[in-house]
């Protein structure tokens, strides 16, 4: 560490792995391990992270061959600096190694289980169930009494196997704490984790460890929010001369953090509210503000500055059109939403507009694009659901739709990939369509 920049602080070492996080992809390392970084610098080094990747070893063998260290970038109108991050102890492939993981995740030392793996990563059917098929592997192995030793499939999948493992270990308590947009993201965990044991464990067995996981087992809702684009090239440049070093695992972020967090815990946790994460009894408020004016205002800057030919978002927010779609969309939210205590949702959804127009930030809007039907009912669906009950027009969330479903089928006529669970659906609508504007009813009514 001596070879570090002058006034960059050295990164914390931890003494254990205290946290498993599920899914450590780029937004993880530059938001919770920064904070959880931030928190052991009071002195409490027991929150060392397991970070776990179930889609390939890329992570893994980056983040390994560092010592788990990695930088992360924040690049803002004010500058760019580079700060180390030592909270990840070590990284592990489902891959390869699906036994270690589920014995980290029984150890009586690891107190939290994070997951942040998107909303496609739950494993739910379209009713929001849990999609038994997709979790057939998994639950056969815990059936067969194979659960250490079979790969995990899924991350549901591998949730439900590490608390088996741990109720069998000792059933010390545990925390699991959802950090990915979902509306009440940690009592879709819960129900989720509760279905697939009643499948897997229909009998006694199964009552005990439902009881257990009842008493010991909680699921806290949070809020996250930071933009982390894609580390291009070019960014690993910059993060490689702020260092000094050859950094295969650097992230970018703008300087805008937040994370909110229920104060429902099992057991000990870092100190985050140290690092300036808001602990509360009332996350809903929070994450309703931050998924309809920030998450919905994205979705509409995406669908509407890929159409009209810009390939960022920065560059879609100088497109007047494309600030009066996400504004509109903003001003549909403002009017289904009661403000958080301390928020002021006109002052917050300038910031949001601000942040996007961040010429530093290179984040691509055919990323943001991606999983629609997933997305949408979530940030758009449920303003125009909550206006209409209450006697009211949602004519910015009529609008957004309108640019998701031009989009689609600019995307198709195009010959370009769909990215989305329902692609091949999407794309028969706008092939089979008699015209452009049917197609458009057809989309747009899909998603009522």
């Amino acid at each position: 560490m001596n070879s570090l920049p002058a006034g960059m602080e050295t990164p914390v070492a931890p003494t254990q792995i205290g946290i498993v996080h599920l899914g450590i992809g780029a937004f993880h390392r530059a938001h919770q391990a920064v904070y959880t970084q931030q928190a052991m610098r009071a002195g409490d080094l027991r929150w060392g992270i397991l970070g776990v990747t179930h889609r390939s070893p890329t992570v893994r063998d980056q983040l390994v061959a560092q010592d788990g260290l990695y930088s992360v970038v924040t690049a803002g109108a004010s500058g760019i600096s580079s700060q180390l991050v030592g909270s990840v102890v070590d990284v592990a492939w489902t891959g390869e190694e699906t036994e270690r993981i589920l014995a980290v995740m029984a150890a009586p030392t690891t107190h939290i289980i994070t997951l942040t793996v998107t909303e496609k990563g739950y494993s739910r059917r379209a009713d929001g169930s849990l999609d038994l098929d997709a979790v057939a592997a998994d639950l056969d192995a815990l059936a067969h009494d194979q659960h250490r030793a079979a790969p995990a499939s899924t991350t549901i999948g591998l949730l439900v196997r590490g608390l088996v493992a741990r109720w069998r270990a000792g059933r010390t308590p545990l925390t699991v704490l959802s950090c990915d947009n979902l509306a009440g993201n940690g009592a879709i965990v819960r129900r989720l984790v509760s279905e697939a044991i009643e499948t897997a464990f229909p009998d006694a067995e199964g009552t005990d460890l439902r009881r257990w996981v009842s008493d010991s087992i909680t699921f806290p809702g949070s809020m996250v929010d930071r933009i982390v684009p894609a580390t291009t090239p070019e960014w690993g440049s910059v993060a490689e001369d702020l260092l000094g070093l050859r950094d295969d695992g650097a992230v970018i972020g703008e300087p805008f953090m937040q994370w909110v967090i229920e104060d429902d815990f099992a057991g000990p946790r870092p100190d985050w509210e140290s690092s300036g994460a808001i602990i509360t009894s009332d996350v809903d408020a929070y994450e309703r503000a931050k998924l309809r004016l920030l998450n919905g205002a994205h979705s509409v800057i995406a669908y509407a500055g890929a159409r009209r030919g810009h390939d960022t978002v920065a560059a879609a927010m100088g497109d007047r059109e494309v600030v009066a779609a996400a504004r509109a969309v903003q001003e549909d939210a403002k009017a289904s939403l009661s403000a958080p205590a301390g928020m002021d949702l006109l002052a917050y959804s300038d910031e949001i507009i601000d942040r996007f127009a961040n010429p530093v930030i290179i984040d691509t809007t055919r990323r943001i694009a991606a999983d629609a039907t997933q997305k949408l009912p979530v940030r758009w669906g449920t303003v125009r659901a909550e206006l209409r009950a209450a006697g009211r027009s949602a004519p910015g969330i009529a609008r957004a739709y309108q640019e998701w479903a031009a989009f689609v089928i600019a995307e198709v006529n195009a010959s370009r990939p769909l990215v989305d669970p329902r692609s091949d659906e999407l794309r028969l609508i706008v092939e089979n369509a008699s015209s452009a504007e049917a197609a458009r009813e057809m989309l747009v009514a899909l998603m009522r």
